[in-house]
């Protein structure tokens, strides 16, 4: 039965097992034809109840952003709300369930949406839950998962914002193609996800990567999350202020940042590119203490990259000079010079939606909108 087998395989999409089982059931090839293609239109029906979008939400401390986002990656419709205008958790979790509600039942309906992934700083995927966030005012243990779930009838994996970009990355990002790599998000905090022989790591209870809560200073200074030292007390926003006006302290030289209203390490990197000596030795010793946890990081770790993402990655050359220089020095000598320090090429307001939807597609299914 051979090529005329094959000729009507391609036809009908079914595997090659099925025809050989048809044609041993029927005899002869028209039957066998008959048999596949009958099979063809119920997986055709089936697969016309196949839900081919998920709900991408990325909460930062500043914006919430939630979208449709189809199979392919495209984001079909987005919105995002202020999310310091909602300091009580429950009413922020009836903002976003509203929102994602309305938006669901303009485009399409629930009948096309499988599940939702959620992106967020200090959140647990193993359990759901944003645990004891030192930026955000939600203390505690916030149960986002389960709450949305009861409230949108649909699947919902929350996860780490570090975590959710090495998803987008891997799937359409710079690190596609790669199996092992670290994800490093520098904002208000200092988040981390490694992704090691193919998959994101967790650990047992969910908080492996956690490299901005390891010590670079013994009894250095204090931390959101209480201990001393913390490489994020020197790397993210707060702790590149203190930085700053630390060495506007030590020294009586001029220095433009001495007159900006409100210091950022936004206006301090654009001061660098102006040439403020200050302002460039912030990033020095920001760059320098980065290397340095980093090298560590990657002497445990061996990854083939360093994804780097956020909003002060974006201060280039004047962060990632001296932190590569400190991580060369520092780093296990048989891996010198062969990770690569690469910058996120996602879209800043896209990159932790497309990661949410990868998220999405792999919770398991659950829906209260069945037929």
């Amino acid at each position: 039965m051979g090529a005329k087998l094959l000729k009507y395989l391609g036809k009908c999409k079914i595997s090659v097992h099925i025809c050989k089982k048809s044609w041993e059931r029927f005899g002869c090839l028209s039957n066998c034809f008959y048999f596949c293609s009958r099979i063809t239109k119920e997986v055709a029906m089936d697969e016309k109840k196949v839900k081919k979008r998920v709900i991408g939400v990325d909460i930062s401390l500043d914006a919430t952003a939630y979208a449709i986002v189809d199979v392919r990656g495209n984001i079909l419709v987005k919105d995002s709300f202020p999310t310091e205008d909602y300091p009580e958790i429950g009413a922020f979790v009836a903002k976003l369930s509203d929102g994602i509600i309305q938006m669901i039942e303009a485009n399409g309906g629930f009948e096309t949406i499988r599940s939702v992934g959620i992106s967020a700083p200090s959140a647990n995927y193993k359990s759901g839950s944003i645990v004891n966030s030192p930026n955000f005012p939600w203390k505690g243990v916030v149960p986002l998962s389960a709450l949305l779930r009861d409230r949108l009838g649909l699947a919902v994996a929350v996860a780490n914002n570090s975590h959710v970009v090495a998803l987008g990355e891997h799937a359409f990002g710079c690190a596609h193609g790669m199996r092992d790599f670290i994800v490093i998000t520098i904002g208000s905090g200092l988040g981390s996800c490694i992704f090691t022989e193919g998959s994101v790591k967790l650990g047992s209870d969910g908080y492996a990567g956690e490299i901005g809560h390891t010590c670079i200073h013994h009894d250095g200074r204090l931390c959101g999350c209480g201990n001393r030292g913390c490489l994020e007390a020197y790397t993210a926003t707060k702790g590149i202020i203190r930085t700053a006006r630390e060495i506007m302290t030590e020294s009586g030289e001029p220095s433009k940042m001495r007159r900006v209203p409100k210091l950022t390490p936004r206006v301090i990197a654009e001061l660098c590119n102006e040439g403020d000596a200050m302002a460039i030795e912030t990033f020095r010793r920001t760059g320098e203490a980065l290397g340095l946890g980093l090298a560590n990081y990657a002497s445990v770790i061996d990854p083939e990259a360093i994804v780097f993402t956020g909003g002060i990655a974006r201060a280039g050359k004047w962060l990632m000079e001296p932190a590569q220089k400190a991580f060369e020095e520092h780093v296990f000598r048989n891996i010198k010079g062969k990770v690569k320090f690469l910058a996120s090429e996602l879209e800043e307001g896209e990159r932790n939606i497309l990661g949410a939807s990868v998220l999405a597609w792999e919770v398991k299914e659950y829906s209260l909108f069945v037929e």
